[in-house]
């Protein structure tokens, strides 16, 4: 049973993941559960055992989304015992995992992912939040432990934090990839640094 459980997540996984590899290129119109399944390798009635539509691909990549940005604040915290270096680390992460996956600022930001879905719209909330909080949990123990001012408000922080990112992502996005997004994250980290110092 274990074995199964495994294979499933697995597949799971790699429909989430072709299914990011569509959208980056082709958008969602391109999106289909035909065409996931060409991707890896399976015949469409294979792929029904673990989608039955195209909005459970979509929650799939919800999922898949969410479990890098979570998996990628566990991976600083073993990484590194310094709070302002974790974050540092989650900052570079979390860029990196947009510009490998750049189906991401589709599934944020497209009006036909979320269009007259409240439950996705509601999912992507949550899972912006919840990465928020665990900005905020590592910004909170930098201010513990004297690295920034005791005068910064967490949340404010976090959300600058995420600020970092998006719009940079965005452009990156829009531009094609022509946007230079690592000399940009250069030059905005020690900005916020200062800021929160």
């Amino acid at each position: 049973m274990a074995a199964k459980k495994l294979k499933t997540k697995i597949r799971r996984e790699q429909i989430a993941q072709a299914a990011l590899d569509i959208v980056s290129t082709g958008g969602l119109k391109q999106l289909s559960v035909a065409e996931v399944a060409l991707r890896i390798g399976l015949v469409p009635s294979a792929l029904y055992r673990h989608v039955k539509k195209k909005d459970d691909i979509l929650t799939l990549i919800d999922e898949r989304i969410e479990s890098k940005l979570l998996a990628n604040v566990a991976a600083v915290c073993e990484q590194t015992d310094d709070p302002l270096e974790r974050l540092h680390q989650l900052f570079l992460r979390h860029i990196r995992l947009i510009s490998e996956n750049r189906g991401i600022p589709v599934v944020i930001f497209s009006q036909d992912f979320h269009a007259d879905n409240l439950e996705r719209k509601t999912r992507i909330c949550k899972m912006i939040s919840s990465y928020l909080k665990e900005v905020a949990a590592l910004l909170k123990q930098a201010q513990a432990g004297g690295h920034i001012a005791k005068s910064v408000d967490i949340d404010a922080a976090a959300m600058l934090f995420l600020g970092l990112i998006q719009p940079p992502m965005i452009l990156w996005h829009l531009s094609e990839g022509d946007f230079d997004v690592q000399r940009h994250a250069k030059s905005a980290w020690p900005l916020f640094l200062k800021a929160i110092k």
